[in-house]
């Protein structure tokens, strides 16, 4: 991976960050550490959760003051140093169009488009690959849909997560791509029904030397922490479950598992020498978001892969959000405490280990 991460960062950061994460900026500046080390080439990725940059429905006075350009900026340096940079696109990119959601408990509805001119801070962060599969893809109809398809094809950002796109290929450092993202909500690829999950996965694998997927699923907020291995429900709506298509996705050839939708961190595992990240929480939703508590604490995911998939190593730079504001790194070390004790009650036999610096490393017998 490239050593400008540290030198960056570090250039980068407060003090008071700086001096909480010295031993961290130190390992990734330097050859033969953490993320860095050198040995056979595969891939890296940053990963993130849910991204919604603010909203003009129901009123343009939910978009940021200075039109977004600032969302990312505190997180920059963390972005822009991977292979893959990914996130899950909470709503449609669209500049007009009338709402088509309808909700059966309006108090919990929400639906949001962001100006399609918005794609442009997705780019200037770094991001190249979005999910588009989750409940608010469709909030906005097919018009909200297909602006957005247009929108993130002319930017060049690799995406899938719809019935028409399901999946897509792209090749990385001569190493061929395998993507697909699937949730439980109309118009896009339902994890519910397993086979026909299944079946794009193992496609993919026949075609590519990685298989990332990403999963929009369980339910949401505080009471939703925990990987419970069961479907989740949520304002009756069936969420899946999450455990389950993991495990299936992994047996069907997925390498990397990136789950979103419950708005908080979840735990981790390793399953055959992959990597399974439940839920990556919030990580930039300006506006009409719940960012109390676990629901304003998002870990960024950095990890290095094999040529064929296999999770070598990783790391979490924990983030924060406060209401109106963008993410920024979090002094108080948040996600990467509650990734670690997650981590531990709901999979305390994976051989994932997580040190309190955010490193993530294979535990040896």
């Amino acid at each position: 991976m490239d050593n400008r991460f540290g030198i960056v960062c570090s250039r980068q950061m407060s003090r008071v960050v700086y001096l909480f994460f010295f031993a961290t900026v130190v390992c990734l500046a330097l050859p033969n550490h953490g993320v860095c080390r050198s040995g056979s080439p595969g891939i890296t990725i940053t990963a993130v959760g849910d991204i919604m940059m603010g909203s003009h429905f129901p009123s343009p006075d939910w978009l940021p003051e200075d039109d977004g350009v600032s969302l990312f900026k505190h997180v920059q340096a963390f972005l822009s140093v991977s292979d893959i940079v990914f996130g899950n696109l909470e709503g449609s990119l669209l500049d007009d169009g009338d709402c088509v959601k309808k909700c059966m408990d309006p108090e919990a509805c929400y639906a949001f488009k962001m100006p399609e001119r918005y794609v442009r801070h997705l780019v200037d962060a770094g991001f190249n690959l979005m999910s588009i599969a989750n409940n608010h893809i469709g909030d906005f109809g097919m018009a909200g849909i297909d602006r957005t398809i247009k929108t993130l094809t002319a930017s060049g950002i690799h995406f899938a997560g719809i019935h028409s796109h399901p999946n897509t290929i792209f090749e990385m450092n001569g190493i061929r791509i395998g993507f697909a993202a699937f949730s439980p909500n109309l118009a896009t690829p339902d994890l519910r029904d397993l086979k026909s999950s299944e079946k794009i996965i193992k496609h993919l694998n026949r075609l590519c030397d990685i298989v990332i997927v990403s999963v929009h699923a369980g339910g949401e907020g505080d009471k939703h922490r925990h990987v419970t291995r069961q479907t989740e429900t949520y304002h009756n709506e069936d969420r899946g479950n999450v455990y389950a298509f993991a495990h299936a996705m992994v047996d069907a050839g997925a390498d990397v598992i990136i789950g979103h939708g419950p708005h908080v961190t979840r735990a981790m595992e390793l399953y055959k020498g992959r990597l399974i990240a439940y839920s990556l929480g919030n990580f930039c939703t300006y506006g009409r978001f719940n960012l109390k508590g676990h629901n304003g604490v998002a870990p960024l995911l950095r990890l290095k892969t094999t040529r064929t998939g296999e999770f070598v190593e990783g790391q979490i730079i924990p983030t924060f959000q406060t209401p109106r504001k963008g993410p920024s790194v979090d002094p108080l070390n948040r996600a990467v405490k509650e990734m670690i004790e997650l981590t531990k009650k709901d999979f305390p036999d994976t051989p994932l280990f997580i040190d309190i610096s955010g490193n993530m490393t294979i535990r040896r017998p």
